[in-house]
């Protein structure tokens, strides 16, 4: 069966027509109950197919180093980042930005699963780990800069114990995790018995999500009009650029295409749900109509429509 054309999959088609509906003002709306729920189902039928393929696989060195260097892109790019953004725009908005390019976008992740599973292109469950260690080191590197920024104007710090629990403790990737480890325990007869959930509905559910982040990305937009066209540029220029870099370093350490693939889309991704959630209440100092709106209106859909399908052609000719 031939792989379906990036922008003829039923998912991106449904992501289009949420931005669509946005930008139209129509009045079709996902209720965020519901929408909450297809976010946690989604992460939980990924967690349980990493675990499944990571007791198939087992562990490896390789694995290791990929896990490592996902860490390593997850503490360096948001202090490079900083130290750019630090030029064309305030400290506090450069550390918040910083963050979310920093971090990771696991609905990104998730439809780069997506884009390899309509090619029967294998990767590996461990992906899945990597995607949870990067989500909270450039949070915390922002949060320390923002500390860092308000103790040398005599402000009084954020609690760092409390911010560290919180992202060690955030319910989606706590449910990844708990998923993931689900998923090995259970092995093969948990993957017959869990397989009308994980696979059977995850094309349908991801189409439905897209649709909803497609109407949301409509309704964010408007954050990025007084934005500087540097800061904007970074949206585009620095997923690409993490994303090159990824792939050097998945051919160095001897990653597989789609494990390369993951591995550049996370180091890509920018992130809308965990870094907003601290940041808003950890940079209070930041906008957050700027760095939520780069990361979900911008970086986003330029992922999802250009950058898988791009960094999948990059791959190809690096590996």
């Amino acid at each position: 069966m031939n792989a379906i054309t990036p922008l003829l999959d039923p998912s991106i088609l449904f992501f289009l027509v949420g931005i669509a509906a946005g930008l139209v003002g129509s009045n079709l709306e996902i209720p965020k109950p519901i929408s909450r729920f297809i976010t946690l189902f989604l992460l939980m039928a990924i967690g349980l197919k990493g675990g499944w393929a990571l007791r198939e696989a087992g562990l490896s060195l390789s694995m290791a180093e990929a896990l490592l260097a996902a860490v390593a892109f997850s503490l360096l790019t948001p202090l490079v980042g900083y130290v750019f953004l630090t030029r064309v725009i305030d400290r506090f908005n450069a550390a918040a930005i910083a963050a979310a390019y920093g971090s990771v976008s696991a609905v990104t992740f998730i439809t780069a699963i997506q884009f390899l599973e309509s090619r029967h292109i294998d990767f590996g469950g461990y992906m899945a780990v990597a995607l949870v260690l990067m989500e909270s080191p450039a949070i915390i590197v922002a949060v320390m800069l923002a500390s860092r920024l308000r103790q040398s104007g005599g402000a009084q710090p954020v609690s760092m114990k409390a911010l560290l629990h919180e992202a060690f403790t955030d319910g989606a990737q706590f449910l990844l995790l708990g998923s993931l480890f689900v998923g090995y325990v259970s092995g093969e007869k948990g993957q017959m018995v869990m397989a009308p959930f994980s696979a059977d509905l995850f094309k349908g559910m991801l189409a439905f999500f897209l649709l909803d982040m497609g109407m949301t990305v409509a309704a964010n937009l408007g954050g990025l009009r007084r934005a500087p066209w540097a800061v904007l540029a970074y949206g585009i220029v620095a997923p690409f650029l993490h994303a090159t870099l990824a792939l050097f370093v998945a051919k160095y350490i001897g990653l597989s295409l789609g494990d390369a693939l993951l591995l550049a889309v996370l180091a890509a991704g920018a992130s809308y749900i965990a870094v907003p959630a601290v940041v808003r209440t950890a940079i209070p100092e930041a906008n957050p109509s700027l760095y939520f709106g780069m990361a979900l209106g911008l970086t986003f859909p330029f992922n999802v429509l250009v950058g898988i399908p791009l960094y999948y052609s990059m791959a190809q000719q690096i590996l």
